[in-house]
Order: structure tokens, then sequence, then C-alpha cells
């Protein structure tokens, strides 16, 4: 059953409403005090209106549909809440705040609030030259570790100086969770007189289908190279073992890409681009022309996060439905890829650490997990209790559930060292192309991570 609308939902749409009213509903927001947590020798405010006029720089990377919806309603609530705030919001694509990111922190003249990938390549990177600040006070102050499981704050987990992916301190709070999975067009498969698939052989029998009717079975842009990890990630979970992909992903030492069951992997990923499962051009194709053209009406099927439930429903309705990776033997739990979204973070150069705490404590609340619910996005907390009760963002909550509690949830693959995004990408890439033989593409990853792991980095 769906929540009624919370609080927040209200004041965005009842511009009567008052921030006191509001105030009363979100988590610790009705603590003015000055609070020393213990164990640190930082002071941590709750009372924002003591600061007196704040700009509070947040950059983010929530660009699409009901993304950008989201934030947009929960940045106007958060500035009713606190007059004395005003948000300067910089939003752009997942790619260019990653590259503008890296520069910012080093200037002068840093943003506040940042969305910074949980990878080694960012996060890490930020926490080892000390750019982002440790949230351990906020935590306590705002009892994050209560509100939040540990499966989930270990992504945003570092030691101190970086070395150490998954314990330590925490540096992160995500809002959305996320999950790699199938996409497909019920027309389609109508149309081929195919069922959905239930287990892995079957996926396989209806791309060869799709294939010989004319149609593109798996539609990928991969012109920005990350795309081809999120279709590798769900093939490399059908071949090779859960503990296995987790120590490659995290960086840790002991695991290996040049496995026979890795291989496994990649012969069958480099046979779907030789046979033209993977469309005609996908290294030349934009992830955002990509999936556009399945909610166009091209494609059988598109292997993509759920952050694009919500643009895909508005395009297909009915028409379009969700899967996890269907599993080697059925009814056997299922394994993919995913998380959560990117966490948002406190840079070390921000002059309101107080301030964009409780910004972060504010789009993370219960309160605001239900606007996220009702803007198409996948709250990472409590999930299941939000679903909407058809459609495709309903068999999103239902995967995410169950992939979360039965299943097994893969780390992102270029989480592994500060290069790996670069090095799987055009891997990826030449795999796709023909360049690289699957022994060959193994031993570029397995080059990376060694150097990585034997550098005590």
């Amino acid at each position: 059953m769906k929540r009624q609308p919370s609080p927040i939902a209200r004041v965005l749409s009842l511009a009567a409403v008052s921030a006191l009213a509001l105030t009363a509903c979100t988590p610790g927001s009705n603590i003015e005090s000055t609070e020393e947590t213990s164990g640190t020798n930082q002071q941590v405010t709750k009372d924002i209106a003591s600061l007196g006029e704040i700009t509070l720089s947040v950059w983010d990377q929530e660009v699409r549909g009901g993304q950008n919806e989201q934030i947009t309603r929960l940045n106007a609530a958060f500035e009713e809440k606190y007059p004395n705030v005003t948000i300067d919001r910089n939003s752009q694509s997942f790619d260019d705040l990653g590259t503008t990111l890296r520069l910012a922190l080093t200037g002068d003249d840093a943003p506040d609030v940042v969305q910074a990938n949980n990878g080694r390549s960012d996060m890490g990177a930020f926490v080892k030259a000390d750019q982002i600040v440790s949230l351990e006070p906020y935590a306590e102050a705002y009892g994050w570790k209560d509100r939040y499981p540990e499966s989930i704050l270990q992504y945003s987990t570092y030691s101190a100086d970086g070395k150490t992916f998954g314990e330590g301190n925490l540096y992160g709070l995500p809002q959305v969770g996320e999950v790699v999975g199938i996409f497909y067009s019920k027309s389609k498969l109508d149309k081929l007189g195919l069922e959905r698939p239930q287990t892995w052989a079957e996926f396989e029998d209806a791309l060869a289908a799709a294939k010989k009717a004319g149609e593109v079975p798996i539609n990928l842009g991969n012109l920005e190279q990350w795309p081809a990890l999120h279709v590798f990630g769900p093939v490399q979970g059908a071949h090779v073992p859960v503990d296995k992909i987790t120590s490659l992903a995290l960086g840790n030492e002991g695991a290996s890409w040049t496995t026979p069951q890795n291989r496994d992997a990649a012969v069958q990923f480099g046979s779907w681009a030789k046979q033209g499962y993977l469309g005609k051009a996908p290294n030349g194709t934009a992830y955002d022309d990509a999936w556009n053209q399945f909610a166009s009406g091209q494609g059988v099927f598109l292997v993509a996060g759920s952050w694009l439930a919500a643009g895909l429903e508005s395009e297909m309705g009915d028409n379009v439905g969700f899967m996890a990776p269907p599993p080697v033997k059925a009814g056997d739990p299922p394994v993919t890829t995913g998380g959560t979204g990117l966490p948002f973070a406190i840079t070390s150069g921000s002059d309101h650490p107080d301030a964009a705490a409780a910004y972060i404590d504010f789009i993370t609340s219960d309160e605001a997990m239900q606007v996220l619910a009702d803007t198409g996005n996948v709250p990472v907390l409590d999930t299941a209790s939000y679903a909407p009760e058809s459609g495709v963002l309903k068999d999103v909550y239902e995967v995410y559930g169950e992939v979360t509690s039965e299943g097994s949830i893969l780390p992102y693959l270029d989480y592994a060292t500060p290069t790996m995004a670069e090095t799987l990408g055009a891997a990826l890439q030449g795999l796709i192309a023909g360049r690289l033989s699957p022994e060959e593409f193994l031993q570029q990853a397995q080059a990376d991570y060694e150097e990585f792991t034997s550098s005590g980095s």
C-alpha cells in the first residue's frame, strides 16, 4: 500500500503550510542546540536558523525526469523550512560532474555539498586527498546509522587514508536505491510469441529470436564507455561466484579477473556483440539516445538501471516491464549489479558544513523518501512500503526488494581502483568492436587490479 502524502509533499503543494509544521515532522529537526559528538572534537550545531543568511552551493547529477523533479521539490521545501538558507544548485550530467568536480575540489571556491561516485576513483581519491569530510559527527548527531543499514552505509565508507573501502568513516549518504535489470517491451515479446524469460538460457533464446526477426535484441548506447559495464555486470553474475565479483569490485586482494568463470562471461559478452545482439553501432551511440530509441519502440530489451524507469514509463506507459536478470537455474535467487545512487558528501572547503549536514539529513529523511517515490525514484530506505500498485515502478520496487533481501546485489565494477572505470570502459569497447579477445580484455582488467592491490594504495 502506498503511503499517504508526507509533510514535505504537502508543503510543496500547499504554500500556506508553515515551516514549523514541516520542522516537527523531520527526524531530529526539532533539536535546536549545539552538541559535541562523542569521540570527536567537532562541534555540531543543528540550529541552522542561528547561522545567519547562507548561500549553500549544491552540485548534483539529478538531471533526468523524476530525478530532477524530486531534488527540485526537496530544495524548495528546505528553503521554506530554513528561510535564511538559499540553495545555489549546479546540476550536471553524471559524466560532466565527474570531470568538473575534480577541478572544483582543488580550487578555492569548492561547493558545499556534492554528489560523489562511491568508487575509489572518486570518493576514495577525495578521501585520500582530504577533499571531503568525515560525516561521523553528523551521523551521530542526526542518527543516520540508526536510520540506514550497514549494508548500505558500507558503500560510502572508507578508512581515513582512503585505502580501505567498506570500513572506517562515513563520507556520504545516498537518497535512492539502484538496481540494474532488464527493461522489456511487452508488445515486442508478444509479437515474437515469447514469454518473459525465466532462466538465463531462455533470455539468450529470446535474444536470438529477436535478432532473427529483425529486431534489436538489446539497445546499448556505449559512446560514454561506462554503460557497457551495466550490461557486463549481469553477464558476469551469471558465470562468476558472488564473493569473487565483490572482491574484484571493491579492490580487495585475493581475487582474479583471469579465471575460467570470468573468461566464460567475457566470451558470452563478446559473442553478443559479434552476433549483433547489442545493436548495430553500440560504441557510436550515446546512452541517452539508446534508451530514448527503446522508449520510441526500437528494440526488445534494454539492460539498464532503475533510474530510467520513470522516463520510460512516461513514454511507454504499460508497455514497459522490468525484471531482474534471470538466474541460470530456475528458482535460484537473482544476482545483479546495483546498490545506491551517488551519495551526497560535504567538501572540506565548505564554509557552511553544519547547514550542509542539515541539507543532507533533510533530503534523506522519511518524508523525503515519500517525495522520491512520488516522483518515480526508488527510495533507498524501507523501499517496499512505497511501492506503487501497478506499472514498471512496481516492477522496479519488487526487483530491488527481492535482490537485496533474497538475492545478491553486486558492487559496480568501476569501484575497484582509481583507474578501473577507464580501464574497463575502454576494454569493453574493444571487446564489443572485436579489437580485443576475451583473454586480452581480462588481462587488461587484471593488470589494473594487480597494480592497485600490490601497491598498497
